[in-house]
Formats: structure tokens, C-alpha cells, sequence
């Protein structure tokens, strides 16, 4: 009931932290590791240190790597290897790939398993070459995202019925399709 303007600043409103910080995160992890690089670390030197200083002291994910539903963000690989593209050709120097790929190496070691880059990390990458500052990124995801909402927006508008909010329970597991991967058993986004 109420106009496309206004179910479209809704839905942003609730991208944050959770749904499309994650980009800013690995973007300011990214940067710090090239603050070291710049003050005379090597890249291993300095994505070490990083990552010391990330499992000492915070909490949660490395920001950029895993995926809940994919062992691999099919994203992801292909982003990193634009990215590497246009570095070749001289548009980007490519700093901010090799940083991501020090940081997914040292965590497979350390871990003794590989999470690899997720969708995050790869647009992190995006940005670190192109410049933009981490605070940032969260206005590009809602660029991004502010098509699929506008149409959703747009979608639920045509339809005749009023949507007031979740199905009963009994619905919800009425769902006869087949799902791609079944959820996981752990709520570690590498796994």
C-alpha cells in the first residue's frame, strides 16, 4: 500500500553490518595491509601481521572469504581475474588482488583449509584498485541492489493480494522443489 519510493528506502534501510558491509570490511582490512606494505613490510609481512592482529582481537569472519551455500563464490574467481586483466593492460596495478590472495593463502595455512574469496572480497578488490574509500562500497552495494528492490517493489505493487508479512509455518514447508545444496550443518561461512 504504500509507493515505490518508499518500499525501496525501506529495503535499504536494512542493508547494514549483516547484508552489505561486508565489502567496507574487507576493503579497511585490505587497506591496513597496504598502510604496512607502504611503510616497509613485504605483502607476506604485512597480511601476517594483519591476521594476527584480526584472531587476537576481533570477533566473526576474516572479511572477505567464504560463503555459506558455496565452497567457491562462482563470483568471485571471475572478478579476481578481470581485475587481473585490466592490470595487465595497465588501467589498475593490481595491489589490492595480490593483497586478497596473500590473505586467502595465509588463512588456508593457518586454517589448514581453503575458504576461498567470497563476492565481498573480489567487489573489496574492485574498489581498493579503482580508489574508493571503504565507506563507500556500502553506498555502491545499494546501487547495486536498488534495481532487483525497484522491481520487487514494482512486482509486488501489480499484484492483487496485500503481502502483510511471513507465511504461516505450515506454508513455508509445503515447498515441493529440490533444493541446489542442501543448508549446512555449520554456521562457519567456509565450510
Amino acid at each position: 500500500g504504500v509507493g515505490i519510493n518508499s518500499a525501496m528506502a525501506s529495503a535499504i534501510n536494512v542493508l547494514g553490518d549483516v547484508h552489505g558491509g561486508a565489502g567496507e570490511q574487507a576493503l579497511s582490512f585490505y587497506g591496513d595491509i597496504a598502510v604496512a606494505i607502504d611503510a616497509g613490510m613485504t605483502l607476506n609481512e604485512a597480511v601476517s601481521a594483519r591476521l594476527d592482529r584480526f584472531f587476537a582481537e576481533e570477533k566473526g569472519y576474516v572479511p572477505g572469504l567464504g560463503h555459506r551455500f558455496h565452497p567457491v563464490d562462482p563470483r568471485a574467481p571471475r572478478l579476481l581475474e578481470l581485475t587481473r586483466e585490466f592490470a595487465a593492460r595497465g588501467a589498475v596495478n593490481g595491489r589490492f588482488a595480490d593483497i586478497a590472495e596473500a590473505v586467502e593463502a595465509d588463512v588456508e595455512r593457518r586454517k589448514g583449509k581453503k575458504i576461498p574469496l567470497n563476492i565481498d572480497g573480489a567487489t573489496a578488490v574492485i574498489y581498493g584498485e579503482l580508489g574508493f574509500p571503504p565507506p563507500l562500497t556500502r553506498g555502491l552495494f545499494v546501487l547495486s541492489r536498488s534495481v532487483g528492490i525497484l522491481a520487487h517493489a514494482w512486482e509486488q505493487s501489480q499484484q492483487a493480494e496485500r503481502n502483510k508479512g511471513p507465511l504461516p509455518r505450515e506454508w513455508l514447508w509445503a515447498y515441493t522443489g529440490t533444493p541446489v545444496r542442501p543448508f549446512p550443518e555449520s554456521d562457519d561461512p567456509g565450510e
